[in-house]
């Protein structure tokens, strides 16, 4: 096989996210459960027989250079070349993005995870999803979730996962229209860093659609962003409404689809809204699996 067309790069929803210490190198201690939903990016790669990864399409802000797919396809093909002693055969790789940057739902984590997993696939290469993890891991805390691919009980800097039973449910998601950088986030002083850490036991099932924890990032971003505060007053009108990781996306839980549509229906036309559902497993790792790309 020498391509592999329309991967799917998830996105993620924090259903609460603590921020529950600070380490002495500066990273922040966090407690969260990750969902995956079934909206996201998506991406093509074609075999190259010369060894270059190369993103043959334009993604708005994010420079090739710069991209973390193309940054974790190079720290795989060196990974790849110290186990089996040649270069990688390269990729051809387009990214169709339709996740908002700065929208903390892990659009270029989900998109990076995808693309060593597509990789390994298509290389031959032989890592395992451990592997993988800790090569994407220095390029974002985020990566090794979407690789894990199930809802998870993380903690740590994002490194530690538990999996954890999710809600079957649907979500109205709101894009207020600004970018929210996560250092701006991380770096203000009237951030709690001391939210009490809580055990996986002490999550019910029953409470992931509800009210169980917070978003001690959310504070922050609606004082410096006011378009977040403003959609998660919005929303809260129809549930319990957060923000998701750093912001900005805002998000609500509803029972079924039909829900979700009318909550669409009367969202303000100043912001781009969508619906998506739970999912269980990360879809790709399904199609691989069973060769169905």
């Amino acid at each position: 096989m020498r391509s592999l067309h329309a991967c799917p790069a998830p996105a993620k929803l924090n259903l609460f996210l603590h921020v529950v210490g600070r380490r002495a190198d500066g990273y922040h201690l966090l407690q969260s459960v990750f969902q995956l939903i079934g909206r996201g990016d998506t991406l093509d790669f074609d075999l190259r027989d010369d060894g270059r990864i190369v993103r043959t399409n334009d993604v708005p802000g994010v420079p090739a250079a710069s991209d973390l797919v193309v940054r974790a396809l190079e720290r795989l093909a060196g990974a790849f070349r110290q186990r089996h002693g040649r270069a990688a055969p390269g990729l051809d790789v387009a990214v169709d993005k339709i996740l908002p940057l700065g929208g903390g739902l892990g659009g270029g984590s989900s998109d990076a995870a995808t693309a060593l997993m597509a990789a390994n696939y298509l290389w031959r290469a032989g890592f395992s999803d451990e592997e993988l993890m800790d090569i994407g891991l220095p390029l974002g805390a985020d990566i090794p979730f979407f690789i894990f691919g199930r809802t998870a009980f993380v903690e740590g800097v994002g490194e530690a996962m538990q999996p954890v039973a999710g809600p079957d449910c649907w979500y109205v998601v709101i894009e207020p229209g600004v970018s929210v950088p996560t250092p701006a986030i991380f770096t203000a002083e009237d951030l709690t860093r001391d939210t009490k850490p809580v055990r996986i036991a002490d999550f019910p099932e029953a409470h992931l659609l509800s009210e169980f924890g917070k978003n001690d990032l959310q504070a922050v971003a609606s004082r410096l962003f006011p378009p977040v505060a403003e959609a998660i007053e919005w929303l809260g009108q129809y549930g319990a409404a957060r923000m998701t990781g750093s912001g900005a996306c805002v998000f609500c839980a509803v029972p079924g689809e039909a829900q979700a549509d009318r909550v669409l229906g009367q969202v303000p036309l100043a912001w781009r809204a969508w619906k998506a559902r739970s999912l269980a497993r990360h879809p790709l790792k399904s199609l691989l699996q069973n060769n169905e790309l």
